[in-house]
């Protein structure tokens, strides 16, 4: 790919592994400074390493280390126009379990992670892109947005409440965010995957993995690839029509209630 994004700064949290590594590559061959964002310092570190690119640990979770942590990336290579939000977990599981009810700490993490750390870093990262539009030229962008959703927000299976609740809530700010930031010259889009090979897809329980991957569609019949995600990335950074939609990536699947 030829480089188009020399000269602005991206972030890309998740992006030691799966589709946030992928990603992140792609930035850097198309000339952005790329830091990724991971919440295992050893692991960002070896990433980072390994891909010519710079790495910071954080839990997108935690409010007051995000601050930090975008002031850090601010200071030492500027402000920040892109933002590709790829940090996820997946905790699959029955609300009632054996007749009792489910650890409500185990859904509320996975809420905190998927779509509570993606605003906190929505919300650090968008007060240097106004500053960067504000010094740019008139009506330039000052600013790009990616999240990631999932199909689990439209087709969630049985024991993916959790899950779907929170890519569902990714789905559901990406318009009014749109709206809101539009005036400042930012724009918000999100990233709907269906079955894609990761970490987190190969890291399931056996019987989970198995329901997952026996639901590929017709054609492609086959996992997607971080490749793939982050061609889509690309598609939404250079294309500035596309603003306040989650877009389905996914081979045409649509997961049955149940496998």
């Amino acid at each position: 790919m030829s480089a188009g994004l020399a000269g602005r700064v991206a972030v890309v949290t998740g992006g030691a592994s799966g589709l946030g590594l992928g990603t992140a590559r792609m930035l850097r061959d198309a000339g952005a400074t790329v830091v990724i964002l991971d919440v295992d310092a050893g692991r960002v570190a070896d990433a980072a390493a390994a891909q010519a690119v710079h790495g910071l640990a954080l839990d997108v979770s935690d409010d007051a280390a995000a601050e930090a942590c975008f002031d850090e990336i601010e200071a030492a290579y500027g402000p920040v126009s892109i933002l590709i939000c790829c940090a996820g977990i997946a905790t699959p599981g029955s609300i009632v379990r054996r007749g009792a009810p489910m650890d409500l700490a185990e859904f509320r993490r996975v809420l905190d992670v998927n779509l509570m750390g993606s605003l906190n870093c929505i919300r650090c990262v968008v007060p240097q892109m106004i500053r960067r539009g504000r010094a740019g030229p008139d009506g330039a962008e000052a600013g790009t947005i990616v999240l990631t959703s999932s199909i689990a927000a439209f087709d969630g299976q049985v024991g993916q409440a959790a899950y779907a609740a929170s890519k569902g809530g990714v789905a559901g700010m990406v318009l009014p965010l749109a709206r809101e930031l539009g005036e400042q010259g930012i724009r918000v889009a999100a990233i709907a995957p269906g079955v894609f090979r990761t970490p987190m897809t190969e890291g399931l329980p056996q019987k989970s993995r198995d329901v997952v991957f026996a639901a590929l569609p017709p054609f492609p019949r086959r996992a997607g690839t971080a490749e793939e995600f982050a061609d889509a990335v690309r598609f939404v950074i250079g294309n500035p029509m596309v603003n306040g939609e989650t877009i389905r990536l996914d081979g045409g699947l649509r997961m049955p209630a149940r496998l």
